[in-house]
């Protein structure tokens, strides 16, 4: 197998940072890494956009790190950037001027997708990742604008949870208030009430064993130990001892104790605060540290997608984890939800000449399904709205906010006419909306075949014949119903399809 070499460009809240890698047979390698401190995050937090002259920074950074590209003779790249362009009302004029002035075309990601590439980076350098997890573990990322908390148990997620509380967001939330002295008494009193309430929403009666630090704040920390070991751990006696010293030390003290700019000193307080916080109220044991960071996340990725290593994990059924556990915070049941999803994902495998969907197409298909009853938790009258708002307010871990959005609309459209695109303008794009018209018309007769909630198509065959789709059950239980409702979405299924759906009992039975 041929080297290949790709650069990673992070455009974060605090900094801008290329790293190099080389692909060989399987094993990837960081050969050069470089930095340039821009707090870009500083200006979104605090004024809701990124000014020209930051912009011209970053081009100006950007066009040096091309150049560096250009000596390592990179064969492709990959660009990103989270909250610090994703929150700027100015992200669209950005990212276009980056990408006229330099050629990189950045790509902005959502919480959700952000940190479930910083999930692969751990899970590619810590091969003992998935074993860990089979117990009480928290993920805890703390960056420059909010702390993610992952919850673990059983080899499952358990939940994910986004507070707005990042190291740099919280120095611009008290910047002008107070000394050194009581700014840390204040840190302490953001900090306490949002993780005080994570806890009692997340935490109660949940033991948790390990808590995984993710974060340039905790890296700087460990800095000073001398472990030979790539992925170091902890006890909570040796990071409360760690925090003693920390929290007694002036910016000037941390700036000169680790040898860190004094940008990055600033940040140590906040970060150690809030790991300590977490390590406290989860009553964890050891804290584990593999050195991980967004750079790493993106070319595990990168190089899983691209059939360059081969990944034994299945990572969609992380998110297809994610969506159940929403599911059963708004009881749905069960029982119909897992046989709706085996049900829709035989009409879709069936349908593939037909749809010309592929594997993401099919997970969201799998997603909708798990999610299309959690509206009635709030409104059984209105399913639909109800459920379209709780999906578009909650994280589900690796989807972006459009993949998202195409859930919550064929959640919602499952129940409720679905609209022309002249309606959809301005919301989805016209490929987005040929998705969501395909899967809603599959999520609905899937969905009419277990109207009564009885699983009688748990045993079905489907195939496609004479522009039928012919869907057979081996059940002992009369399905007059199920026939009878079907006659209301077949309709809709064959307007988009041209294939007419047809109910059949398997002869003799």
């Amino acid at each position: 197998m041929a080297v290949t070499r790709i650069a990673v460009l992070d455009i974060g809240s605090y900094e801008l940072k290329l790293e190099i890698f080389e692909i060989n047979k399987e094993v990837i390698t960081s050969i050069d890494c470089v930095r340039h401190i821009l707090a870009l995050g500083k200006e979104t937090y605090t004024t809701g956009k990124i000014s020209y002259e930051s912009l011209d920074e970053i081009c100006g950074v950007i066009e040096g790190f091309c150049r560096i590209m250009k000596t390592y003779q990179v064969e492709d790249y990959r660009a990103y950037s989270g909250s610090a362009i994703r929150e700027a009302s100015n992200s669209t004029i950005v990212l276009d001027q980056i990408k006229v002035r330099t050629g990189i075309e950045v790509r902005v990601i959502s919480n959700s997708e952000h940190r479930f590439l910083l999930y692969k980076g751990i899970a590619r350098k810590n091969l003992s990742f998935f074993n860990m997890i089979e117990e009480g573990t928290a993920i805890v990322d703390v960056g420059a604008g909010s702390i993610q908390i992952s919850l673990f148990d059983k080899g499952s997620l358990v939940t994910t949870q986004n507070i707005r509380l990042g190291s740099l967001r919280i120095l611009e939330l008290l910047h002008g208030i107070g000394n050194d002295v009581n700014s840390r008494a204040l840190i302490l009193e953001l900090v306490d009430n949002d993780i005080d309430t994570f806890k009692k929403f997340f935490l109660k009666d949940r033991s948790i064993k390990n808590v995984i630090g993710i974060g340039d704040g905790l890296l700087y920390l460990m800095k000073k130990r001398k472990d030979s070991e790539e992925v170091t751990s902890i006890t909570s006696e040796q990071f409360q001892n760690i925090y003693e010293k920390i929290i007694k030390m002036s910016i000037e003290e941390i700036e000169d104790y680790f040898d860190i700019p004094a940008g990055y000193a600033t940040m140590i307080l906040p970060s150690a605060i809030m790991y300590k916080k977490m390590m406290d109220e989860a009553k964890a044991e050891r804290m584990w540290i593999p050195n991980v960071d967004f750079c790493d996340g993106i070319i595990a990725d990168y190089a899983e997608k691209k059939k360059l290593i081969c990944v034994e994990h299945d990572f969609s059924k992380d998110i297809l984890s994610a969506a159940r556990v929403i599911a059963k915070r708004y009881m749905t049941n069960k029982g119909h939800t897992q046989i709706l999803e085996d049900s829709v994902c035989k009409l879709f495998d069936a349908m593939k000449k037909y749809h010309g969907l592929g594997k993401r197409e099919r997970l969201l298909l799998q997603i909708s399904a798990i999610l299309h009853d959690c509206g009635k938790y709030i409104n059984m009258g209105l399913p639909g709205d109800c459920a379209y708002n709780i999906i578009m307010s909650t994280e589900i871990i690796g989807l972006s906010h459009k993949e998202r959005e195409m859930v919550a609309n064929i959640v919602k459209y499952n129940t409720i006419p679905f609209p022309s695109y002249t309606e959809f303008q301005g919301k989805l794009s016209e490929k987005a909306y040929l998705v969501v018209l395909k899967l809603t018309a599959i999520l609905r007769l899937g969905n009419a075949m277990d109207r009564s909630h009885k699983q009688k198509f748990k045993h079905m065959k489907v195939t496609v014949k004479n522009r039928e789709l012919i869907i057979t059950t081996d059940t002992l239980l009369d399905i007059t119903l199920e026939s009878g409702l079907l006659e209301s979405k077949a309709k809709f299924f064959e307007e988009v399809y041209g294939i007419r759906p047809v109910l059949k009992k398997r002869k003799g039975v």
